[in-house]
């Protein structure tokens, strides 16, 4: 900076110092130069005086250009001994804050040079705060400096930063003290060999602590068994264990080696400042997390309590249900069959509720996160739930309803077979043929079923039906019961109740005779099987007795009458009444 843009303080650090010289040199005159000196020395005081109310002037002028340039300039640090003592936010007088970090850091190291008892103090102006050393301009602080997100203020500011300094400055007498040096080199030592030895202690303990828990893991694991089957292999466990306490020890370790790193840096005076970020870094972290815990733990509490609620809630259910299934207690709507679908609603029930009223208590359920989660969780299960949910309330319609229960032989569409499962997103059908068909409650509460096990005197006793067309020639008695007789020789078929025909059809060229009887199914056995072998009876009896299973088509009008004469309307094995 050349002397015509000199500073303005700097200027009239000048002038004070040429007075202080005039001063001295006073001392050593008689007493009519000291009378000279003195005058001369009033004349420099007011002369600084005038340029100090020129300084006050300027910044009426500068500070107005510098709020409208504030925003375009970057903040700067003063740095010293890698410690940071000031932040510069805004220009003033002219100089960013960068140029004002460096003119206050070449003074600081001019001031330090002088090799004074370097008192560092404060001193309050209009536009601010000065931080002197012996008395001489280090800095200043304005208020734009003040950091207000913070709730700083400029007092406490002008102090933090005289604080820092002064440790800045302690640490550079320290730095030059060689035997605080050979002493901090010697409990550094002290410390690396105490850090190996306790990394030895851990990796023998990890060896041997190891060792031992996992050959115990094994034999324990070796023992677990369900029905002769053993649940989990020794060897898994043993290979667990060896990697829980490698992951312990690296942990271990590697917090050894953080600690230590931090601790060695503190011990100098240029690294000070960077093991103090690192241990406070460790320490902040620690504080936090263990003060989140302690904060949390009186709402923690109440959701807890809310759970509980819900857990005795649900034990009182399920005893309610209990004594339904046995019998003991008869509650209408609610059955033995219905009592598993019901406690199940109701247990879902009582603690999405309980969910939902603990959810305000539960940690971190405020912060942005945590609402941010529960809405993509939400999200989701709205998009890809919508199917599910279908499913759910299908099957509770189809449990309710009664459609059909497990061990009854249905139809449901082109499906027939005996139910194994009615659960609530699916039903399983198994067919007798070696296969289990799985169909959506959705689907099959939109489909026609047929239940042939419903009116019937047991699960496995089903409806059997068959239909055969005889023509106007065979006499209906005949017809009639030479199907009866078929039904009783067919295996499977109950004589009680007894198989009944029906005619459903008087057609243009015959009559539909339907034979509806009840039959037993065998285990896993379809119901075609059944009806198989009833059809084979049925052309046998019909064969035995001649008459034809044919429904004929008449392309002319016959010569004779397609009647049955009285006289052989029981033919056999027709009986009469």
């Amino acid at each position: 900076m050349s002397p015509g843009t000199l500073h303005p303080i700097a200027r009239l650090q000048q002038i004070v110092a040429f007075a202080g010289d005039c001063l001295h040199d006073a001392d050593s005159k008689n007493p009519m130069e000291e009378r000279s000196a003195m005058f001369l020395l009033s004349r420099l005081w007011g002369s600084a005086c005038a340029v100090l109310l020129l300084l006050w002037a300027l910044p009426l002028h500068a500070q107005a250009p510098a709020q409208t340039e504030a925003p375009h300039s970057t903040p700067a640090s003063l740095v010293v001994m890698n410690r940071t003592i000031m932040t510069f936010r805004v220009p003033f007088m002219g100089f960013e804050p960068a140029d004002r970090a460096r003119e206050a850091h070449d003074r600081i190291d001019d001031l330090l040079a002088r090799q004074g008892p370097a008192n560092v103090t404060t001193q309050e102006i209009p536009q601010g705060i000065l931080v002197k050393i012996d008395d001489a301009l280090a800095f200043g602080v304005t208020a734009g400096d003040v950091n207000t997100l913070h709730n700083d203020t400029l007092e406490s500011t002008a102090t933090r930063a005289a604080d820092a300094l002064r440790g800045a400055i302690n640490e550079t007498r320290e730095l030059r003290d060689t035997r605080s040096l050979l002493k901090s080199v010697a409990i550094a030592v002290a410390l690396t060999l105490g850090y190996l030895a306790l990394l030895w202690v851990l990796a023998l303990a990890r060896r041997r602590i190891g060792y031992r828990l996992a050959n115990i893991a094994k034999a324990k694991t070796e023992q677990l068994h369900l029905h002769g089957v053993q649940l989990i292999e020794g060897d898994w466990a043993l290979d667990l264990v060896r990697r829980l306490t490698t992951f312990l020890f690296w942990v271990l370790a590697l917090l050894l080696t953080y600690e230590w790193t931090g601790r060695v840096l503190e011990l100098f005076p240029y690294t000070r400042p960077w093991g103090e970020r690192i241990n406070g870094f460790l320490v902040e972290t620690a504080a936090k997390i263990f003060g989140g815990i302690a904060g949390a733990i009186p709402e923690l509490l109440i959701a807890v309590i809310i759970f509980l609620l819900a857990r005795f809630v649900v034990g009182l259910l399920s005893r309610f249900f209990d004594r339904v299934a046995s019998g003991r207690i008869d509650f209408g709507w609610v059955d033995a069959e219905t009592v598993r679908p019901t406690r199940r609603l109701l247990t879902i029930l009582v603690w999405l509720l309980a969910l939902v009223m603990a959810y305000p208590y539960l940690p971190g359920a405020n912060t942005d996160a945590f609402k941010g989660l529960s809405v993509l969780i939400g999200l989701m299960v709205s998009i890809g739930g919508a199917s599910v949910v279908g499913q759910m309330l299908s099957g509770t319609i189809l449990t309710y309803t009664r459609t059909f229960r497990v061990g009854e032989y249905v139809r449901i569409g082109d499906h027939e077979g005996t139910v194994v499962e009615l659960g609530m997103y699916r039903t399983r059908l198994r067919t007798g043929n070696g296969e289990e068909l799985t169909l959506p409650n959705s689907m099959v509460l939109e489909t026609p079923t047929r239940n042939f096990s419903r009116n019937t005197a047991g699960p496995r006793i089903v409806v059997v039906d068959t239909s055969v067309t005889i023509g106007y020639d065979t006499p209906w008695r005949q017809v009639h019961e030479m199907l009866r007789e078929a039904a009783r020789r067919t295996k499977g078929v109950l004589a009680e109740p007894m198989p009944q025909v029906y005619q459903t059809a008087l057609s243009d060229f015959y009559v539909e005779y339907r034979l509806v009887m009840h039959g037993m199914l065998e285990e896993d056995r379809p119901r075609i099987e059944l009806r198989g072998r009833l059809h084979q009876n049925i052309q046998d009896v019909f064969n035995e007795h001649g008459v034809q299973i044919m429904s004929p088509h008449y392309l002319d009008d016959p010569s004779d009458a397609k009647v049955v004469p009285q006289s052989r309307w029981f033919e056999a094995p027709a009986k009469r009444e």
